[in-house]
C-alpha cells in the first residue's frame, strides 16, 4: 500500500459514507492513517447532527484537521504535502468561480501522489462544454489540468445522481401526495442512481483496489432505470395507479430560459436530454466484480412509508 497518509476533505453527505469506509479498510494495512479536514467551527460544533459526526469520526480512529478550503492556496499547499493522496468530498456547496480547480491546482503544486477529486456525479465529458448547468465546465477544466501532467496520479468516480434525489419532491419528478410523476425528456429517459453509502463501499474498493487504478474514470452505480421505470415502481409500492405527464425537452428548455438562474430547473434539462447521465449496470465497476448494491426500488421500498400516502 503506497498512500500511506490520506486526506479526507469535508464530513458531509457523501462524506461520511467515504471517511467510514475508507477508515474501516485502511485497518487492514500497517501504518495507513487517515484525516480528515474540517473547517475548526465543524470540530467543535454545537448542532446535533455535526456533534454525532464528529463522534463517529473520532470512533473509528480517523484523526481530525482543522482547515478552511477557502484559504489562499499556498496554506492549502503546506497542508496537502503532508499527505499521500487526497479524496474530495466537497459537493458543489462552494458554487463555481473555480473552487474545483483551487483544489485541484493545489493538489498538484503540493506533490500529492494520488487525488481523487469531487467529480462524483454525471459523465461531464459526453454532456460537454456550455450545458445548462454550468458548474460542469469546470469539472471538465480540472480534468485537462489532471491530464495535462504525469506526477500525481489521479482517479474520477462517476455515480450518476444521489438516488434519494429522484424521490425528492424538489426535483418535480415524483409527486406521493398527489399520486403523480412527471417524466422529463421521454418515459425511456434513463438516468443512473447511486447511494452516498453504495458510493462510500465503492470508493474505498476502487481506492485500495491493486493493482492501484490510477489516471482513470471508472464508472459505478447502484441502479439505472428510466422514468417509466419510476412510475412502475411507484405503482407497485404504494398499490396504487399514479397519473403520468410527460415534460419534454422543449418544455424544460423553455422552464430554463424562463428562469436560467434557477439551479434545479439547470439539473432539470441535463437530466431531461439523457446524454452522459446513465450507464448500464454490467459496464461499471461494482457490477464487475459483483459489489451489491442497493436498487431504487429497494431505496424506496425501505425509505418511503408508501401507506401513509394512501
Amino acid at each position: 500500500m503506497e498512500n500511506k497518509s490520506i486526506l479526507i476533505l469535508g464530513a458531509g453527505e457523501l462524506g461520511m459514507p467515504v471517511i467510514r469506509n475508507i477508515a474501516k479498510k485502511a485497518k487492514n494495512y500497517t501504518n495507513v492513517k487517515v484525516t480528515v479536514l474540517l473547517r475548526e467551527a465543524t470540530i467543535h460544533s454545537e448542532d446535533e447532527d455535526k456533534k454525532k459526526n464528529i463522534t463517529e469520526i473520532r470512533e473509528l480512529g480517523v484523526e481530525l484537521l482543522s482547515g478552511d478550503l477557502s484559504a489562499r492556496s499556498s496554506e492549502l499547499i503546506a497542508i496537502f504535502k503532508n499527505y499521500d493522496a487526497v479524496v474530495s468530498c466537497t459537493g458543489y456547496g462552494t458554487g463555481a468561480g473555480g473552487f474545483q480547480l483551487k483544489l485541484a491546482k493545489a493538489v498538484l503544486d503540493a506533490g500529492v501522489k494520488r487525488y481523487f477529486p469531487w467529480q462524483f456525479g454525471v459523465d461531464f465529458e459526453l454532456i460537454g462544454r456550455g450545458s445548462a448547468q454550468d458548474l460542469f465546465d469546470e469539472q471538465l477544466d480540472v480534468r485537462e489540468l489532471l491530464r495535462s501532467q504525469n506526477t500525481t496520479k489521479w482517479v474520477i468516480i462517476s455515480t450518476g445522481m444521489f438516488t434519494s434525489y429522484l424521490f425528492e419532491p424538489f426535483f418535480g419528478i415524483l409527486d406521493l401526495e398527489k399520486k403523480s410523476i412527471n417524466a422529463i425528456g421521454g418515459w425511456d429517459t434513463a438516468v443512473t442512481l447511486t447511494t452516498p453509502d453504495d458510493i462510500g463501499r465503492i470508493t474505498a474498493e476502487i481506492f485500495f483496489t491493486e493493482p492501484q487504478i490510477e489516471n482513470e474514470i471508472v464508472y459505478i452505480a447502484g441502479d439505472t432505470i428510466t422514468y417509466g421505470d419510476l412510475a412502475d415502481i411507484a405503482e407497485s409500492l404504494s398499490g396504487q395507479e399514479y397519473k403520468r405527464r410527460l415534460s419534454d425537452i422543449n418544455e424544460i428548455t423553455n422552464d430554463l430560459k424562463n428562469d436560467p438562474t434557477n439551479f434545479v430547473k439547470k439539473y432539470r434539462s441535463i437530466f431531461g436530454a439523457g446524454r452522459g447521465v446513465s450507464w448500464p449496470l454490467d459496464k461499471t465497476f461494482n457490477g464487475k466484480n459483483g459489489i451489491p448494491t442497493i436498487s431504487a426500488r429497494q431505496w424506496a421500498k425501505d425509505n418511503i412509508d408508501w401507506k401513509f400516502y394512501k
